[in-house]
């Protein structure tokens, strides 16, 4: 009997974690199918007094299991803790958001208020996204503090949807006096590309908190790096940033240098396999011999880093007295490069701090770099353009390839776009999906009555602008000029508010109440230019907006030639009224 009480005891302890609040069925690869497969775990849950964490990582839970489970969490107002992760092995697609949604109702209405959200390991896509939207909104996340949706797949449409949930979560926690501090971001392998980096950039500029930031192997190329950088910048309390495995080029890896001036709190630098290049890493080098105090560990590893770049970095960290670990293995040293480097490591007496080299690449090839290069950066522009245009073809192709499996929902008929999803989530082909009606739904959707609401329509439908694609560029517009034009010919409607919330948005004056400006770029100023040319346009806004745009800006550094022109014609437009 004695015996039987003590093992029982132990199977409590090892489920348990008393001190902390936490019951654990980590690992145990558990099979939960329906209300009778958890009523142990729910009974455990139920009979748990001030329980703050659950972890069902390694198990398998299916939609009636989670109901279960969500029904015996209501009453947990403790409860903190979400580990979550691995936990719908074998399960379809389909059955993963109403499982999470079962959950994040359960803990909403509990009260609860989480610090720990960990969802890695879930391949749940844009849908599984969809499934915690409510929750991340909630009050339940205005508290959160680590946020980790590792290997996911949530691809570019996922991305967006968690940047605005996020955004909307600061907003509205800000307004009840406790604003949404995020310290830990991880979304790994989730396929998030340039679009979903950039939005969720503008996520992480609002918060302003963050610490860590874990974003390996998305697919993103520089225009989503510096975008990242500039939010970088607004988180001043970072210490580790890992970007391994994405596509800086020198464009990005410079940005980011820039970032990293702002940055004195960063203990870890991993971009590797991040094609940093020479021009990249001796900005990089630069950073951090002129900062960087606590630097603990920085990684350039396969960055197509030449010999005089190497030996930059490796200077750079001389009087890092808290460095551990510096790795520059894969690049492009040859013989006497790695040779080089070794001496001057041992020279400066950290040769113990120095990776591998074994995998260097050899000396690079001269006369095929420049080429290389050229292609590439061309290649990239094209990549984006291509990622924007193709928005809803990426979406559907991630339900291709779950459906590949027999653990995967049916390929569903794709809806065709509306007026809505187009303003939430702008891309050039839903916008040519709206049909040759496209101008007419969108005045009719906007509240031209409102000069912010008609400033937000119009920089959303500007940014999907291509000079190069007249069937895009002649879509955008049609489309702003029957939106300004209907604006501006209702009576009600302020012209000065207008040109003022789109000043504000564009990041050239500050407001009062705290409107967050947008992530500028050359369609937002592109189609401005064509909008002062326009009769409906104020001839006396033009001299407001010529002295702005004159300015010196961060927001508009990187539009440099739509700049200039949108300055000419400002120009040459108020001359001529």
């Amino acid at each position: 009997m004695a015996t039987d009480i003590v093992a029982q005891l132990a199977d409590s302890l090892a489920k348990t974690g008393v001190e902390d609040g936490e019951l654990s069925y980590k690992g145990q690869g558990r099979k939960l199918d329906d209300a009778q497969s958890v009523e142990e775990i729910v009974k455990e849950i139920q009979d748990f007094e001030g329980l703050q964490a659950l972890r069902l990582e390694g198990n398998t839970v299916g939609v009636d299991a989670a109901q279960a489970i969500a029904k015996a969490l209501e009453t947990k107002s403790e409860f903190k803790r979400c580990y979550w992760s691995d936990m719908f092995t074998g399960r379809l697609r389909s059955e993963i958001p109403p499982a999470l949604n079962s959950l994040g109702d359960a803990l909403m209405l509990a009260g609860a208020r989480l610090t720990v959200l960990d969802l890695s390991d879930n391949a749940f896509g844009p849908d599984g996204v969809r499934g915690i939207e409510k929750l991340l909104k909630s009050t339940a996340c205005y508290t959160l503090q680590e946020l980790c949706l590792n290997n996911c797949g949530m691809g570019v449409g996922g991305g967006k949807i968690l940047a605005t949930s996020l955004m909307d979560c600061h907003t509205k926690s800000s307004a009840e006096g406790a604003p949404l501090s995020l310290k830990v971001f991880v979304a790994g392998r989730n396929r998030l590309e340039n679009d979903g980096a950039i939005a969720l950039a503008q996520a992480f500029q609002v918060i302003g908190t963050l610490e860590e930031v874990h974003m390996p192997q998305n697919g993103i190329n520089h225009p989503g790096v510096t975008a990242l950088a500039e939010a970088m910048q607004h988180n001043a309390g970072l210490r580790i940033l890992n970007l391994n495995d994405n596509t800086f080029t020198e464009k990005g890896a410079i940005a980011m240098a820039q970032a990293l001036k702002h940055l004195r709190s960063i203990q870890v630098i991993n971009f590797g396999d991040c094609l940093v290049r020479p021009a990249g890493a001796k900005a990089i080098a630069e950073t951090v011999s002129e900062g960087l105090p606590i630097l603990r560990e920085l990684n350039l590893s396969y960055g197509e880093i030449t010999e005089e770049a190497a030996l930059a970095v490796a200077k750079a960290v001389k009087d890092k007295d808290q460095l551990v670990k510096l790795d520059l293995n894969g690049n492009c040293l040859g013989e006497d490069g790695v040779k080089a480097l070794k001496d001057l490591i041992e020279d400066m007496k950290i040769g113990d701090l120095l990776g591998s080299l074994s995998d260097d690449d050899g000396d690079p090839e001269d006369e095929d770099e420049d080429d290389e290069d050229d292609e590439e950066e061309d290649d990239e522009e094209e990549e984006v353009d291509e990622e924007e245009l193709e928005e809803e073809e990426e979406e559907e192709e991630e339900e291709e390839e779950y459906s590949g499996s027999k653990f995967s929902t049916p390929e569903s008929t794709p809806r065709p776009p509306d007026v809505s999803s187009f303003l939430s989530f702008p891309s050039p082909d839903k916008l040519l999906k709206l049909g040759p009606k496209r101008a007419l739904l969108i005045e009719q959707q906007v509240d031209v009555a409102d000069a912010t609401k008609t400033a937000e329509a119009f920089l959303k439908i500007a940014s999907v602008y291509r000079e190069d694609n007249n069937d895009v560029k002649n879509a955008v517009l049609d489309s702003i000029d029957a939106l300004l034009k209907k604006a501006f010919t209702t009576p009600s409607f302020q012209g000065y508010s207008f040109v003022s919330s789109l000043l504000i948005l564009l990041g050239l004056i500050k407001s009062e109440d705290k409107i967050k400006p947008v992530l500028v770029v050359p369609g937002h100023l592109q189609a401005l230019e064509h909008v002062v040319r326009q009769d409906y346009f104020p001839k006396e806004s033009v001299a407001v907006l010529e002295a702005f745009m004159s300015r010196s800006n961060k927001s508009l550094e990187s539009c440099g030639n739509a700049r200039k022109s949108l300055q000419s014609t400002l120009q040459r437009v108020g001359s001529e009224s």
